[in-house]
């Protein structure tokens, strides 16, 4: 059951980093981005999650972290905490991951996953609990041509920029399961101030929607568990910065049901070498 539980938390969380790649461009040329965000993720009114990320983005490389852990009467039952980090290098504006590694605590049991790629292609060498413990096997030939989750999103991250357009699908690897991710156009808006956030002004609405292709859940093959996740993202320029970046965030999750994810704040990366 707690197994379940994370597993629901986690691929949640995988849509909503993929999520954030819908980032309308300002600029025909990629610019370098070193940022730290903070997110508080709320369900029902209640918080049950923190966010922070990482974006370092060049030119010709990127590197990406992700630190989330459950809070509230969320983290008082079901204590999770899990860092993903990803570094890469772009190849005509596609991410060609190098090393992706995951670690993570949850319930009282680590786990643990590390990917290694082999000319583009996934070579899992740590995957802990082992995939036959929780998950079906993912058929070889549907790893082939994927990417882990974070790569992913800078890959979509510097098409939009160079694109100007946040229509995208990418799919994913995370040595468990693969994922699609669809995002469309959901046009502009504007955000009204709340306490929860430190944005609040005219933001570009991308929707999207997560379908899970392989590495179910063993004995949750029934339609409802399966069925895709849909949200929406929320992209504005958030001064100094001159690339978008993700505001706020809506998304389902098949734990704790609706989700809202608040951009609370923003700063300059410490060191683009973390």
């Amino acid at each position: 059951m707690a197994e379940n539980r994370h597993a629901r938390l986690s691929g949640s969380a995988v849509v909503v980093c993929a999520a954030l790649i819908a980032m309308p461009a300002v600029a025909a040329d990629p610019q370098v981005t070193q940022v730290e965000l903070t997110y508080d993720t709320y369900a029902a009114s209640l918080e049950v999650m923190e966010m922070n990320v990482f974006f370092g983005l060049g030119p010709w490389n990127y590197r990406i972290n992700v630190d989330y852990h459950t809070t509230g009467l969320v983290g008082f039952f079901y204590r999770g905490h899990q860092v993903n980090t990803v570094r890469g290098n772009f190849d005509n504006g596609r991410a060609e991951p190098l090393a992706f590694f995951g670690d993570g605590m949850w319930h009282g049991r680590q786990r643990r996953t590390l990917i290694d790629y082999d000319n583009g292609q996934p070579d899992v060498k740590i995957l802990e609990p082992p995939q036959e413990s929780e998950r079906e096997p993912v058929p070889r030939e549907m790893q082939l041509h994927t990417m882990d989750t974070l790569s992913a999103l800078a890959q979509l991250m510097r098409n939009v920029e160079v694109k100007h357009d946040c229509n995208t699908t990418a799919h994913t690897y995370d040595g468990r399961r693969v994922l699609q991710i669809v995002a469309t156009d959901g046009g502009q808006e504007t955000l009204t101030p709340t306490g929860r956030s430190s944005f609040s002004g005219p933001a570009l609405r991308c929707d999207f929607i997560g379908n899970e292709l392989a590495g179910f859940l063993i004995g949750e093959d029934n339609s409802d568990n399966r069925k895709p996740l849909h949200g929406s993202a929320w992209l504005a320029i958030v001064p100094p910065y001159s690339t978008p970046l993700p505001v706020r965030i809506e998304f389902q999750t098949r734990w704790f049901g609706e989700a809202r994810m608040y951009l609370t704040s923003i700063k300059p990366a410490e060191s683009a070498s973390r």
